[in-house]
C-alpha cells in the first residue's frame, strides 16, 4: 500500500522559511518522479514543483528562484524548501506520485505566510 505523508507545514512571516517534507512507504520512491502540488478554497490544485528520478527539477514560474524541491533516496523522502515566502504561497501542499495510471495524494500540510 502506498502511503505518502507530508510534515513541515506551519505559520510563518512574509519572508521566512518553511521546509515541506514526503515521506513515502510501500513505494522505492527513487524510480519515479515526484510532485509538490498546492490548493488553496475555490481555486485547483498547482502543481508547484517536480523532481523526476534522474533529479531533474521543473518549477512554476511563480516560485522560480525562491523553492527547491529534492530527494533523498536513503529515506525514501522528498523535500520541498521553501524560502522568501509570500503570502500568495498561502495552501495546503501536498505530495504526490504517479505510477501508471494510478496517481497517490498525501493528506497535505498547510502553510500559512502572515504578519
Amino acid at each position: 500500500q502506498v502511503q505518502l505523508v507530508e510534515s513541515g507545514g506551519g505559520l510563518v512571516q512574509p519572508g521566512g522559511s518553511l521546509r515541506l517534507s514526503c515521506a513515502a512507504s510501500g513505494i522505492i520512491s527513487s524510480i519515479y518522479a515526484m510532485n509538490w502540488y498546492r490548493q488553496v478554497p475555490g481555486k485547483q490544485r498547482e502543481l508547484v514543483a517536480v523532481i523526476t528520478s534522474g533529479h531533474s527539477t521543473n518549477y512554476v514560474d511563480s516560485v522560480k528562484g525562491r523553492f527547491t524541491i529534492s530527494r533523498d533516496n536513503a529515506k525514501n523522502t522528498v523535500y520541498l524548501q521553501m524560502n522568501s515566502l509570500k503570502p500568495e504561497d498561502t495552501a495546503v501542499y501536498y505530495c504526490n506520485v504517479r505510477l501508471g495510471v494510478l496517481e497517490f495524494w498525501g493528506q497535505g500540510t498547510q502553510v500559512t505566510v502572515s504578519s
